[in-house]
């Protein structure tokens, strides 16, 4: 899979101002109350239709081209998470995501830092991804898949398996007759 270049350089007057505007509406969430209806509200308004039914976003959240992140339902994302969204990320239904996940689908180029290479993250259902764990471009968290706290995830990890480590290996595989479909 190749990366998608995006030259920050070149972004259009538009691009910026949403940019600003995103970053406005997440100020907003990471000083409201949560779980009350003021909450709810701006969460609608950074994710629009892009968060499903009984999904909840802990703040502080920071990140940036969140537009391109999509949230399933029932979906757990605690707090201090960076998705660094420029590459796209899916999160399907049923997903935890523990305090301090970072999912970073871009990277700068190496010679031109201004250079975002960007690959999609997909985070499958019923996955859990633990505290202080990393998710690098193009991976993708296999269906009820584990990842361990801290892991540093550079490799997709497949449909039941648990990864952990830096980098991140796969350790074991869970029994999938033990999970509800």
């Amino acid at each position: 899979m190749d990366f998608e270049r995006v030259d920050m350089d070149e972004l259009s007057e538009e691009e910026l101002q949403e940019a600003f505007k995103m970053n406005e509406i997440l100020f907003k969430l990471n000083h409201t109350m949560p779980m009350t209806p003021e909450y709810g509200e701006i969460l609608k308004e950074l994710f629009g239709d892009n968060i499903g039914e009984n999904s909840m976003v802990q703040a502080p959240l920071s990140g940036a081209a969140l537009d391109r992140l999509k949230i399933g339902n029932n979906v757990f994302i605690n707090s201090n998470c960076l998705a660094m969204a420029r590459g796209g990320i899916t999160i399907d239904d049923d997903v935890m995501l523990a305090a301090n996940v970072q999912l970073l689908s871009n990277n700068h180029d190496e010679y031109n830092r201004n250079v975002l290479l960007c690959k999609p993250i997909h985070i499958k259902k019923g996955a859990w991804v633990g505290a202080g764990a990393s998710i690098l471009p193009g991976v993708t968290i296999g269906k009820y898949a584990i990842v361990g706290a801290g892991a540093i995830v550079t490799k997709d990890v497949g449909d039941y398996e648990v990864a952990v480590g830096v980098p991140a290996k796969v350790v074991k595989k869970l029994d999938k007759k033990k999970f509800k479909e």
